[in-house]
């Protein structure tokens, strides 16, 4: 493990509930970042999707999956929230969903660098369940001053 959770808030502004890494099992500054989002059939969005099916949202696994990238880029800029820079989610391009998240799942987070431009950063992120797609993405993330 390379990053716990302690490490991680340093990286990224979401508390609980919405923080969605719990690890981070590799890091290659500037290129690519493998993160771990244990599901649980505990989390607030399981009450209502789907109470007798319960799927993680599509929209929770692309956020996880920018945080991941977040994570990524605040670790390679060398910055932190703490000093006033924010990483946004700033666009999710080619979205796909290949199959259902459900709780007890591990869901593994990959994003790999592709550009930045201006402060743009371009992520190619996957989110696998033993080791099966279950979502791709581009996802675009800028640095702004807090």
């Amino acid at each position: 493990m390379l990053m716990d959770l302690n490490e991680i808030k340093e990286y990224l502004p979401q508390r609980f509930p919405f923080l969605l890494v719990d690890r981070v099992l590799e890091l290659n500054l500037g290129e690519s970042i493998v993160a771990l989002k244990n599901v649980t059939g505990n989390e607030d969005h399981f009450n209502g999707h789907f109470p007798d099916l319960p799927i993680m949202p599509g929209v929770l696994i692309i956020e996880a999956m920018a945080q991941a990238a977040g994570i990524l880029g605040f670790k390679t800029l060398d910055k932190k929230p703490s000093e006033g820079s924010i990483y946004m989610f700033a666009g999710v391009d080619k979205a796909r969903f290949k199959r259902p998240v459900v709780p007890g799942d591990q869901l593994i987070l990959k994003a790999q660098y592709v550009s930045d431009k201006k402060g743009l950063w371009k992520f190619d992120c996957q989110a696998l369940v033993d080791d099966k797609l279950a979502c791709s993405a581009t996802i675009l993330c800028i640095d702004r001053p807090r």
